[in-house]
Formats: C-alpha cells, structure tokens, sequence
C-alpha cells in the first residue's frame, strides 16, 4: 500500500501498521460523494467499528500542478486540530491513489437543517456567526485561510440538536508560516462569496474569510443572497462595489444590531472589515440576538434559494455528461474512419497484389 502516517494522540486515529492495505484496516461501506477527480465513501473501522469518511484520490487523473493542491490540502489538514474543523485522522498513499481518513459528518449542511427544521431566529444566526468566528480566529491565527467559506462547507456533526457545526472542505486553503508573507493572489472561491479584492486581482488575505462570512450571515437573515445578478460580470461588479441593501418587507423585522454584523462582514475595504475577535465581542453576536421565530416567508425564502443551488449542481452535472457523451462520440467517429480508413487501404493492397 505505501505510507501511512497518522496524528497521534487524536480520538480515534490511532497509529496503523506501515505495511498494512487500508482495506485490511477498514471496510469500506456506500458512497457519500463524488468530485472530478475522488470519491468519498464511509467505512468502519475492523478493530471497533467506529465510522468514518475516507476521500479517495484518484493521483492518476491529476496533474503535477493539481497533485500539489491535494498535497497543500493533507498538509494543512493536519495541522488542524479544532472542535469546529473537520478532522483528518489518516493518511494512506501508493502510487495510484490517496486516501484521506476523515471524521464523518452526518448532521447535514447548514441551510438544509433550517429548511428541514422550518423556523429560524437571529439568536440561531449569531450562533452560527459565533461558531465560525470562533473556527475562523483559530485557523487564521494558525496562518491558515480557508478561500472558499460558503453555506455547503458547514457541516453539522450529527443528526442531534446540539450537534456541533463544522467547517469542511479544506481544498483551497493555504498556510503561511509568518504574517509578512501572508499575501495570497490566486483568484479562488465560488461565485457570490467571493470578496472584492480578489475579484480586483490584488494581494489578498486571511480577511476573505470574513467577507464570506458576511455573505453566510445575510442570507441566514432573510433566505437570499446580498449580490445577484443574471451575468457573472454584473454579480462581480456589485461584490466589488459593496453593491446591497436591505429589502422590505424581508428585512422590516430584522434588528439594527444584526445589520451592523452584516454592514461590518461586508465591508469593501479589508483593513476595515470585522474580523473574528471583534465578532466575538460583540454583543448582537454573543447575548443580545433575539430568540424570536422568524415569519414563515423566511424559510420559504431559503428554501427557494437552496433548490437554486441544487438546480445549478444539476446543470452543472448535465453540462459535465453531455460533454463527456461528445467525447466519446467523437471518439467513436475517429474509431471507426480509421478502422475504414485502415479496411480501404488493405483492399487496395489486395487489389493490387
């Protein structure tokens, strides 16, 4: 199988013997979800059959520059160690496939619970903020960014009512070492959360996070999102411009406080935007939300918004299959005017024989 390494002293990572398949260790169960180039499954560990999530990696379907990103991403992950941060176990790798041994996540993504649970209250909100920002100070004092903070990358730990909410996804986070070489430039994130001064093209950093937070918190307020626009050039052009406002009659209940939480997150300029000590000493933030339900409007907002993403995830799928059938009947085409092609040629040889 190759090395295995591991982080020991971590519940439920105990240490593995190097010569060891992962298959000897762990029986491998249903497939959770799919990407371009892994697969996470779940699988029970043989020795006490505690679960976990274990993403696959397929090093064959990457490149060199690609196979240095999943390497960042291992790297970063077992640095992590927070009540808020999903958790990295394991470590396998041979030379065809990676194998990330990870907690397992069952509780859901954050705006599904709500829809599911169909009411919704500016206290719950400022939990969520609260919990993040707690995630967020750890991660950035640890010089890591995440990059790409949206509403699928919070996961709760499980199905229970005081289960705990959990930052995931670490594929695009960096790591630096020392502050004065914090600056970022790559242009990374998804769409809607990104902040402005990636969009802008400059050096970047650990204030991203917050922006996406920002976005996060706006929605969980009134079920939709603070920039939208049918182009992508006009949604980057009202992000870049701090380009939103608060809509009657969605937003007529929701205190100034929150709005302020908001107004600070979604700030243009990164030097003046809140950062996670300044949200965890706020009062909206720490005692003062209200507890009060928001109206019925609120979830059905919200769950307008989420079938939108899962219709985009669809579109998405379909673009990827119908270029893949293209491929393949392209290639069935080439296959079959070279057998002609190749047929042709023997019979004129044939017949010149």
């Amino acid at each position: 199988m190759g090395k295995v390494t591991s982080k020991s002293g971590t519940s439920g990572g105990g240490k593995s013997d190097k010569n060891k398949n992962i298959k000897q260790v762990y029986t491998f169960k249903e497939k959770l979800g799919t990407g371009s180039f892994a697969v996470v499954k779940r699988v029970v560990r043989n020795s006490d059959k505690e679960e976990f999530a274990v993403k696959v990696i397929r090093k064959g379907k990457l490149n060199k520059d690609e196979l240095a990103v999943v390497h960042d991403e291992v790297e970063i992950m077992h640095r992590v160690e927070h009540k808020h941060c999903v958790r990295l176990f394991e470590i396998y790798e041979s030379s065809a496939k990676l194998y990330m041994v990870m907690e397992l996540l069952t509780g859901g993504e954050l705006f599904d619970r709500i829809v599911a649970k169909g009411q919704y209250s500016e206290k719950e909100a400022a939990d969520v903020v609260s919990t993040v920002a707690e995630a967020l100070q750890y991660l950035h004092e640890s010089g890591i960014v995440h990059r790409d903070l949206k509403p699928e990358n919070l996961i709760y730990q499980n199905q229970t009512e005081e289960a705990l909410l959990k930052i995931t996804d670490f594929g695009l986070a960096k790591y630096r070492d020392r502050d004065n070489v914090y600056l970022l430039s790559t242009a990374c994130g998804t769409p809607g959360y990104v902040a402005p001064e990636v969009l802008e093209g400059k050096k970047y950093s650990k204030e991203v996070d917050l922006w996406s937070l920002g976005v996060i918190l706006y929605i969980l307020l009134c079920g939709f999102p603070p920039f939208y626009d049918e182009s992508t050039a006009g949604l980057y052009r009202q992000i870049k411009n701090g380009q939103y406002d608060f809509p009657d009659p969605y937003w007529t209940d929701i205190t100034n406080d929150a709005k302020d939480v908001v107004k600070g997150l979604l700030t243009v300029k990164p030097e003046n935007r809140w950062g996670p000590g300044q949200l965890l000493k706020n009062s909206w933030v720490s005692v003062t939300a209200s507890p009060k339900a928001f109206g019925p409007e609120h979830v059905k907002q919200l769950r307008l918004h989420t079938a939108k993403k899962d219709l985009r995830k669809g579109v998405r799928a379909v673009i990827a299959i119908n270029r893949f059938v293209r491929a393949l009947v392209k290639e069935t085409e080439k296959r079959k005017a070279l057998k002609t092609s190749k047929a042709n040629q023997t019979d004129h040889e044939k017949s010149k024989s």
